[in-house]
């Protein structure tokens, strides 16, 4: 039972449910991600260069047979270079939204560390009282006559 214990205290700690939310989050990034590029950008660049669809592009190692053993028809072997080009493609977006996401949330936490370095003016000094004026008037005359 303590087993359970330090365990329930570990995954209900802040930086663990911080970063659960944040693989959830990056999750659903990522969908939107792979979306815009496979379904807006895509289909875009592909008209540009031509109507071209980059998921179609493969390389046949073995064309598609009939298996003499059991007379089926067996699929191409392919090595599809296409989908690795748009993977790719996803995965530079998303780089670089998390580098301009760090690079934010740094320059703002840059701000807040300087703002809390900013010295604290030290108070000034009270005002001297009247005693203290006049004992001070007496000491400078005594040292005169001296």
């Amino acid at each position: 039972m303590a087993f359970l214990k330090e365990f329930k205290d570990f995954a209900m700690r802040g930086n663990v449910m911080d970063m659960a939310v944040g693989v959830i989050i990056g999750a659903a990034f990522g969908k939107i991600v792979t979306s815009l590029v496979s379904d807006l950008l895509m289909p875009l660049i592909g008209a540009l260069v031509g109507g071209i669809n980059f998921t179609d592009w493969k390389w046949t190692i073995i064309q598609e047979y009939t298996s003499p053993l059991t007379d089926k028809l067996m699929p191409a072997v392919t090595l599809n270079y296409g989908n690795f080009l748009q993977v790719l493609f996803d995965f530079i977006i998303v780089a670089f939204c998390i580098f301009l996401l760090i690079k934010g949330i740094n320059k703002l936490s840059s701000v807040k560390k300087k703002e809390e370095a900013k010295p604290v003016p030290a108070p000034e000094p009270p005002a001297p009282s009247k005693e203290e004026v006049l004992l001070t008037e007496i000491r400078d005359l005594l040292k005169e006559k001296k």
